[in-house]
């Protein structure tokens, strides 16, 4: 007689806490899209189960991980429709949004959390992230408003500090280092970034200390052994890097395609390590065609990006980019190349580890400065600063086409918005005041810094119309209408760079003040360069004084660019082969160090 056997029993459901287990255990080996899978096979089972919203959430964070954006943002929506106030889901759903760019609906569900009865850490991160948002689509007195909330209720943030700062100098609203809450007057000091601090201050103390604070919180510590020490030793020509993310329409774009392009190649070869945005502009196109060798480093970390230039034998690394917008400041830690240098990017020391030397001039690095910086000098005989003679250039267009007057003298500056400072604008309308047929033409980022600019205006006694702001245009438009103006002002500390160069070049004099750090004596040093430096002044008095001369005396202004028209751009400034001449026998000279050092 057969026996009888009970069929097998249903496989059980494991219970959310084991898929948890489950799915982390994925995550560590390696395979996150099986755990995503595990995830979607227990929904499909499970059914209407009390947690059904956290495995959503979970779900949801993998699949945004794996960039399945779309199925993340439908696993974060029905979690939201099971369980409406989810302060996790809603901020992830945010950023979901926030990179398909639904930025309106990104920010209402990070207000539902910053607006609810959350715990202060979920609040604080739901508006930061309003705050974030809202200053990369410009919308800067809504992005203050939320960075000021969140400090009232959370002092302690550096980096909501560091925000807050920059916004109001962007904005021209002064004191950019307002109170709030109960911030310290030293957590607005030292929570300031480098690049705030080099508009806010002179001091190459505080500079370095801003420096020395982002690198020791944002960039990881460098490996022991330097990864250029691993690699076969070098031979043939030298190899020379360029390390950016700024190889486009961007200040240091517009400033080094010549600078590529006159590399000797009979003794340097020539590669950029680039993670810029690929576009199809002539800009683009013209700098990487300057290249021997093009390597893109997007979607490459940082280690790998530090083998991939230790394994092409770069002899000497160029950093274009230091600590600005976009930096990857940790590739330089893993000294993939024997002599890194500092170049353009940011005019002043970055105290970044791995980075040995700064490309200057004896104006802009002189020798009471070098104690306040991490990087030895390289001094070029003339000017630090290289440019572009080949720049496109629209015809010269009229006065009337900005609603310049013809008849006034015609100050100008065109630096951006956060380089503004009010001691520095405050002597710009004593100037307007003490030459009466005379107008500023100026550019405005942004309508509050407009209105903020206006308002001094106002108190100064300044007539408004007298402030006449410039829309943006093409390059080719911007650097022919500085042939509309008599005098550009230069900012301080912040000096004009790429902005000075580009108004010597069209003919336009500029008057500036120098002071302690290298950011604040630039255009010292291109004015020297030319052969204009009593336009170079060293305290507020005397470029006030000079400024109000040169506007009383429009001869003047009229012979300055007439110089400039004749001499300027055969000047040392603008001989760019022998520029990159001596740049070549500086890098040279130190690789060939380094080979010696290596064979010995």
């Amino acid at each position: 007689m057969p026996t009888l056997t009970s069929p097998p029993p249903a496989t059980s459901l494991p219970t959310l806490t084991e898929l948890m287990g489950q799915a982390s255990a994925l995550q560590q080996a390696g395979q996150p899209e099986a755990a995503a899978a595990a995830y979607q096979q227990w929904l499909a089972k499970a059914g209407a189960v009390p947690l059904r919203h956290v495995a959503l959430f979970n779900l949801g964070t993998l699949l945004s991980n794996l960039q399945r954006e779309a199925e993340a943002e439908a696993a974060y929506r029905e979690a939201l429709e099971l369980q409406p106030d989810f302060a996790h889901a809603l901020l992830n759903m945010g950023h979901v949004l926030e990179r398909r760019g639904a930025h309106d609906e990104a920010l209402a569900h990070w207000r539902r959390v910053s607006d609810s009865n959350e715990t202060l850490d979920l609040r604080v991160h739901a508006i930061n992230n309003q705050g974030r948002l809202l200053e990369t689509l410009r919308r800067y007195p809504e992005a203050e408003a939320c960075l000021v909330k969140s400090l009232q209720w959370q002092p302690n943030q550096a980096d909501v500090i560091q925000h807050y700062v920059h916004l109001r100098q962007k904005q021209c609203e002064w004191p950019a280092h307002q109170p709030v809450g109960e911030v310290t007057p030293n957590q607005l000091l030292t929570g300031t970034s480098l690049l705030a601090m080099m508009s806010a201050s002179d001091d190459p103390a505080l500079q370095l200390l801003a420096a020395q604070r982002f690198c020791y919180e944002k960039v990881p510590k460098p490996p022991a052994v330097a990864l250029h020490s691993l690699m076969p030793p070098r031979s043939g020509r030298i190899k020379v890097g360029y390390l950016s993310g700024d190889l486009h329409t961007h200040a240091v774009g517009l400033l080094t395609p010549e600078l590529f392009e006159l590399h000797d190649r009979s003794r340097f070869e020539v590669y950029a390590f680039c993670w810029t945005p690929e576009s199809p502009t002539p800009q683009r196109r013209r700098l990487l065609a300057a290249m021997d060798h093009h390597v893109r480093l997007a979607g490459v970390d940082d280690e790998t990006a530090a083998k991939l230039i230790a394994q092409a034998g770069i002899d000497v690394l160029v950093d274009l980019q230091g600590l600005t917008s976009g930096a990857r400041p940790a590739i330089l830690g893993y000294r993939a190349a024997p002599v890194q240098v500092s170049y353009l990017g940011l005019p002043g020391t970055s105290a970044l580890p791995g980075v040995d030397w700064i490309l200057a001039d004896r104006f802009v690095m002189p020798p009471e400065l070098l104690p306040y910086c991490t990087e030895k000098p390289i001094y070029l005989p003339h000017c630090y600063q290289v440019s572009d003679r080949q720049r496109d250039v629209a015809d010269k267009p009229v006065r009337s086409t900005y609603g310049l007057p013809d008849d006034a003298f015609v100050f100008c500056s065109f630096n951006n918005n956060f380089k503004f400072t009010p001691e520095m604008f405050r002597t710009w309308m004593q100037i307007l005041h003490e030459v009466p047929a005379s107008v500023l033409w100026l550019l405005a980022d942004n309508d509050t810094a407009r209105e903020n600019m206006l308002r001094e205006a106002d108190a100064a006694g300044v007539a408004r119309e007298r402030l006449i702001f410039a829309p943006r245009v093409s390059p080719a438009e911007y650097l022919a209408r500085f042939q509309l103006a008599d005098l550009v002002l230069d900012t301080f500390p912040y000096n004009a760079g790429t902005t000075a160069s580009d108004a010597l070049w069209m003919g336009t004099p500029i008057l500036t003040m120098s002071g302690r750090s290298y950011i604040s004596r630039m255009a010292g040093s291109l004015l020297t360069a030319v052969g204009l430096p009593d336009l170079v002044t060293d305290n507020l008095a005397d470029y006030r004084k000079l400024a109000i001369a040169i506007g009383r005396q429009p001869a003047r202004a009229a012979s300055y660019k007439r110089y400039l028209a004749e001499q300027g751009r055969s000047s040392p400034l603008f001989d760019l082969p022998q520029l990159v001449r001596d740049i070549e026998t500086e890098f040279e000279r130190l690789a060939l160090q380094a080979r010696a050092a290596r064979a010995a």
